[in-house]
């Protein structure tokens, strides 16, 4: 059943609130089976809303609309929707009695266009909205399904689960199930992974495959439809034949998981600990870490060391090597990780160093990074970088490469 959702709300357009009951039912509906082909935000206006209606019954067989059921003129979906199917608008009694029971309440006064919000479709069936005042309803014209839905998500989301789930499994019993699973990977662009797969996503057809590009990373959705047989074992099969070939840039699954959750929580499974000293990043990959809860248990803290004489006084980073070497080195990134590991005495360090810019320094170009790492061996790597971006985004890859440099380690070190 091809289905589209239709937002309606001027304040969608200016930017004014985020969207997200279009993120939430495309989410829901997707596990239900139901394919969202279609996503569309129009303005209070009801000629503009007509059009995309008209629009939506030529392509779509299942259509949501969320938003504008309110009190207020703006608030005109079910005018719009009533209008368009030729059907007249009702009270709803036991919307109208709850609507008195709670002016009652609040000591306010039931006015004329608070019962806006109690009119249902004739011929339709309400939505209950156990969390607000404004029903929804659905109703059916032909080959045409309408869902008309709040649009505060803290009504849509409990009106959507507790009516509109049953509603759908109704009128669409046969639909299979889509499962999702979300591979993520770093150090390789979106463009070289698709080259890697691209005979899989030439050739795919259940699962499907997506992928998205972040900063500096990219996802890959797989995507299986099924009816009875498991779908674990369709995403199995293609997660498997995708890591043959790019398996040394995946680190982990989920839309929200991230690059410092994943390392956080190698480090906690080997109970080894880390540190930094930073320069560059001026406490970022600190604060990174830090936004991952527990993340005490493996890291006691580090070091910003911005300038030459903090480096030198307060991490011992000897005057030759800043000389001879200047503070954008390989020499000066290894030994700040080496001199913090032995403060902090934990197992790994990583070290920031480079040019955020706006301009140059010691000769280095804006973009130039260095990063150390001093592993539980006494060993210590360096890593060298050119990033082509402005000063925030050059200090937030840096940071996401030393996660990633310091989990394909600890990996590493572990799996011997």
């Amino acid at each position: 059943m091809k289905t589209e959702l239709i937002s309606v709300g001027t304040e969608l357009l200016l930017g004014q609130i985020v969207n997200t009951n279009a993120t939430f039912l495309s989410k829901e509906l997707a596990e239900l089976g139901f394919e969202v082909y279609f996503q569309t935000v129009v303005g209070d206006n009801p000629k503009r809303l007509e059009e995309v209606l008209q629009l939506a019954d030529e392509r779509s067989e299942l259509i949501i609309l969320c938003g504008g059921l309110g009190p207020t003129d703006d608030d005109l979906t079910k005018d719009a929707v009533a209008n368009h199917v030729q059907e007249k608008l009702i009270l709803y009694q036991p919307a109208v009695e709850k609507m008195t029971e709670y002016v009652k309440r609040s000591g306010r006064e039931l006015t004329e266009n608070n019962l806006r919000q109690a009119l249902t479709i004739e011929n339709g069936e309400v939505i209950e909205n156990p969390n607000g005042l404004a029903v929804g309803y659905f109703y059916k014209k032909g080959t045409q399904h309408y869902i008309l839905l709040a649009g505060p998500p803290w009504e849509l989301e409990p009106m959507f689960h507790q009516c509109v789930k049953p509603i759908l499994a109704r009128i669409s019993p046969s639909n299979g199930k889509l499962t999702s699973r979300v591979l993520r990977f770093f150090g390789i662009g979106e463009s070289q992974l698709v080259t890697k797969l691209a005979d899989i996503i030439e050739e795919q057809s259940n699962p499907t495959l997506a992928p998205y590009a972040k900063l500096n990373e990219v996802t890959l959705r797989l995507t299986a439809q099924t009816f009875q047989e498991d779908p674990e074992v369709l995403l199995d099969e293609m997660e498997a034949t995708i890591l043959q070939r790019v398996g040394e840039f995946f680190y982990g699954y989920g839309d929200d998981n991230s690059l410092e959750e994943e390392t956080v929580k190698l480090l906690k499974t080997h109970k080894v600990t880390v540190t930094s000293a930073e320069s560059l990043t001026a406490g970022l990959f600190q604060s990174t870490l830090g936004n991952v809860a527990g993340v005490s248990a493996v890291f006691p803290g580090g070091m910003v060391t911005y300038s030459s004489e903090i480096k030198n006084q307060l991490l011992g980073v000897s005057t030759e090597t800043i000389e001879k070497y200047g503070v954008v080195s390989k020499e000066c990134a290894a030994e700040m990780a080496v001199r913090v590991k032995e403060k902090f005495q934990t197992d790994y360090a990583l070290s920031f160093t480079g040019v955020a810019g706006p301009e140059s320094l010691e000769g280095q170009e804006v973009g130039t990074v260095w990063i150390g790492l001093a592993d539980p061996t006494g060993n210590c790597q360096t890593f060298h970088y050119t990033f082509a971006r402005e000063r925030q985004t050059i200090r937030q890859m840096a940071v996401k490469n030393g996660l990633n440099i310091l989990r394909k380690q600890v990996s590493k070190d572990f799996s011997k």
